[in-house]
């Protein structure tokens, strides 16, 4: 009788280990997925923040939802990158519906008139480029080119605009910042700029939409003391009040203090 028993016990056990094997062998996350969040306005990559991953503080980020098994799945997030492309080549091949979440007027709208410029794609083949063209919230550019000053600060000239014509998505402009790093990957989150540095005006109410087109002068901080001597990498952003009060931003350039 132990010996049935026993002969059972092993026999559930050699199943078990086998189905277990099976479950272990789907094939690893070997795909690349890339592509651009295009700024309707320029024709250009939209310049983002930094991270933009699962935290969804700052920046633009990539939304994943894998439909091959599930109505209902969990969403997956990828950041991108500063300049407006993404690429992560660990992702597992399948169906998937992708959007992009930032700060530009969102693809997913709910309401009354719901809106849904996501995009279902198979992900397979080895390289799958997704690319989504949005309206960013504001539109931020350098005026000329920045000045280093002779007491050891940056003057810069910048120049916001709506992004868009969807009064909806038109908050009012809140603040402008003059972001300083001795690294080219600039953007708002804390470790990614000197505070020591950097320059930042605030507006209340509706005073900043009325400098919206015309040219402001921002100078970076002496509260600190001068630039250190070395490359700096700078770059302008600019927010409203609209939603998650994500900022965009020029692209970035650099200042060599002699």
């Amino acid at each position: 009788m132990k010996s049935i028993i026993y002969s059972i016990a092993l026999g559930l056990a050699v199943i078990t280990a086998s189905s277990c094997k099976k479950f272990d062998n789907y094939d690893g996350p070997d795909q690349t997925l890339q592509g651009r969040i295009i700024d309707v306005n320029t024709g250009q990559p939209m310049q983002s923040d930094l991270s933009g991953d699962a935290g969804g503080s700052a920046g633009t980020r990539i939304k994943l939802l894998e439909t091959s098994w599930s109505s209902n799945p969990t969403p997956l997030y990828l950041a991108t990158k500063i300049d407006g492309t993404y690429i992560n080549t660990k992702v597992f091949a399948a169906t998937y519906n992708i959007s992009a979440e930032g700060a530009f007027v969102p693809l997913i709208q709910t309401g009354a008139t719901p809106v849904n410029n996501s995009k279902n794609v198979e992900v397979k083949g080895g390289i799958t480029t997704v690319d989504f063209t949005v309206e960013p919230l504001l539109e931020v550019e350098w005026v000329g080119e920045p000045v280093l000053n002779a007491n050891g600060t940056i003057t810069a000239q910048a120049k916001i605009t709506r992004g868009t014509a969807k009064t909806a998505f038109q908050g009012n402009v809140t603040d402008l910042w003059l972001y300083t790093s001795p690294t080219p990957y600039v953007g708002s989150v804390a470790a990614s700029y000197d505070n020591r540095f950097a320059a930042h005006i605030t507006y209340a109410g509706t005073t900043g939409n009325a400098l919206l087109g015309t040219t402001i002068t921002i100078t970076t901080s002496l509260s600190s003391g001068v630039l250190p001597k070395k490359d700096w990498y700078i770059r302008l952003a600019a927010r409203t009040d609209y939603g998650g009060k994500l900022y965009n931003f020029s692209n970035v350039k650099m200042v060599v203090v002699k």
